[in-house]
């Protein structure tokens, strides 16, 4: 029995080996950490179960029968994060460049599977050459297979993805299939084809970094959700955001204990809006002081800055927040931030997390840049997930809300549950300037006549009373109170129920 043992150790000492001690310390040297080092930062301490530790490709082309290293370039398995389970998979670059076989694929395809039968989150850490070669057709099928279940898991578990080195060509489709994209700067990139093929085609000259590195993801096409230095600030940020999403679509998000009282008053939120109306104001500071703790857990703060998206917790339950920001393009809505936030509400409401809506919009981004862009189409996206989303929606109309942009965000009229107003709110169609010089054209000439007709109304317009004497707003409260009545408005809204209209699948303006 002892000499059967110890073969077994052998074996595992060999697959947790790798590709070797050589092209470890090459990991090393890049600053890159192994795929098993990986997975023991990301996971509890000692929580990690592995599957297929010994499972070996199948090519007999171009000799490859002479390299059957165990483990075939993927880790999968599962273990816990915060101690609620987590299935896994995490591509070794250390063996055949962490390239996909269609071993490798059905090994990370047994984890997906695994995942949606049980209900638990998956997460894939990616450091991939690609497709491997030798293996032509049987490799593409892999991928398809792994694209698939992504689509099947889509809406039943939550999907991280986390590019920790090379992702390209097919490769990229199944991190963009998943709900959270993290990258890591200087050593992660993804792009569909690469830049000598780019030079080649169209004669651009571009870096690999310029071309789909973290930076140009996060900050120019969207595709990542967050960047950071190395690959331990990439985990820990994975820990932190999974302790905000439930298991599944078929459990509630974690409810964790806070000395954080949910009556706390924070008397500053009366001197937050400015008495100029022009002038900007950080809606960030809002959301940070009604968070349990000051905590907001932001998702693409460098895409998209006029609107923030994100979770923060009320009385210990998972909220995600979508505010406007009038420090960036005075909070206006633009063909980004639409997509965006758009994206996000979807995910809230696929996991039943409730949506709260701090508002202060002047409109839609005007310019031909933004027509041309297809801003119509693009901001429909954001109006369509509020009207679909079934979960608690509780909106705050901090200072403005004006034409369409108001209907957009979250507004009682596409179903939102509970809309306050802060006294500092104004509702109309635009702002008192513009329609005045519209409703007294006649009267343009006359600046003081002008600013009177402004006056008048902005006196009768620019406050949140008349949308509240309609019930379009619920309450007018007092901004130092904002937290007491979310939290309170989470309580009442706990147990809603929404009966949707039978329906294959709606057919969201993409």
């Amino acid at each position: 029995m002892s000499t059967v043992i110890e073969e077994l150790e052998a074996k595992r000492a060999e697959a947790r080996l790798g590709g070797g001690q050589r092209r470890i310390d090459a990991q090393h040297a890049k600053g890159k950490l192994t795929a098993r080092e990986r997975i023991q930062l990301l996971l509890d301490e000692g929580s990690f179960e592995e599957y297929d530790m010994y499972k070996t490709h199948r090519c007999t082309d171009f000799d490859m029968q002479k390299q059957q290293p165990p483990g075939d370039g993927v880790v999968t398995g599962w273990g816990k994060i915060h101690g609620r389970p987590v299935y896994i998979y995490a591509q070794d670059f250390t063996v055949f460049g962490g390239s996909l076989s269609e071993t490798h694929a059905e090994k990370i395809c047994k984890v997906m599977d695994l995942a949606v039968q049980n209900g638990v989150p998956l997460i894939g850490l990616n450091d991939s050459g690609g497709a491997r070669i030798q293996e032509g057709v049987a490799s593409l099928g892999g991928y398809a297979e792994v694209f698939w279940r992504n689509v099947q898991a889509s809406g039943v578990v939550p999907q991280i993805s986390v590019i920790m080195g090379p992702c390209a060509g097919g490769a990229v489709y199944s991190p963009a299939m998943t709900d959270f994209i993290f990258m890591v700067k200087d050593t992660s990139y993804m792009f569909v084809t690469g830049p000598d093929v780019v030079k080649t085609v169209t004669n651009e000259i571009v870096t690999a970094e310029e071309l789909g590195g973290a930076a140009t993801h996060n900050r120019k096409s969207s595709v990542a959700d967050g960047a950071f230095d190395n690959d331990a600030q990439t985990l820990a940020a994975v820990r932190k955001l999974y302790a905000y999403l439930p298991l599944s679509c078929r459990e509630p998000a974690p409810l964790l204990p806070t000395q954080d009282p949910s009556n706390r008053i924070e008397e500053s939120l009366d001197r937050l809006i400015p008495d100029n109306p022009n002038k900007p104001y950080d809606m960030r500071e809002t959301i940070e002081k009604i968070a349990d703790e000051g905590t907001f857990f932001e998702i693409q703060a460098e895409f998209a800055q006029n609107i923030l998206c994100g979770f923060v917790r009320m009385a210990g339950q998972t909220v995600g927040v979508v505010a406007n920001q009038p420090m960036v393009l005075a909070g206006c809505l633009d063909i980004d931030s639409a997509k965006k936030s758009a994206r996000f509400v979807r995910f809230c409401d696929a996991f039943n997390i409730p949506i709260l809506t701090l508002v202060d919009v002047p409109g839609f981004l005007p310019g031909t840049a933004q027509e041309y862009g297809g801003i119509i189409k693009h901001g429909a996206k954001l109006l369509f997930a509020y009207a679909e989303a079934t979960v608690p929606k509780i909106t705050v109309i901090t200072r403005k809300a004006y034409g369409g942009a108001y209907d957009v965000m979250a507004s009682k009229h596409i179903r939102a549950d509970i809309n306050y107003a802060w006294p500092s709110a104004e509702i109309a169609v635009m702002g008192a300037k513009g329609a005045t010089e519209i409703l007294y054209r006649s009267e343009l000439d006359d600046k003081e006549k002008i600013e009177q007709r402004t006056a008048e109304y902005e006196a009768r317009f620019a406050n949140p009373f008349i949308a509240a004497q309609r019930g379009f707003i619920d309450e007018v409260i007092q901004p130092h109170s904002t937290r007491r009545r979310v939290i309170n408005s989470l309580e009442i809204l706990k147990n809603k129920t929404v009966n949707m209209p039978t329906k294959k699948h709606n057919n969201i303006p993409l």
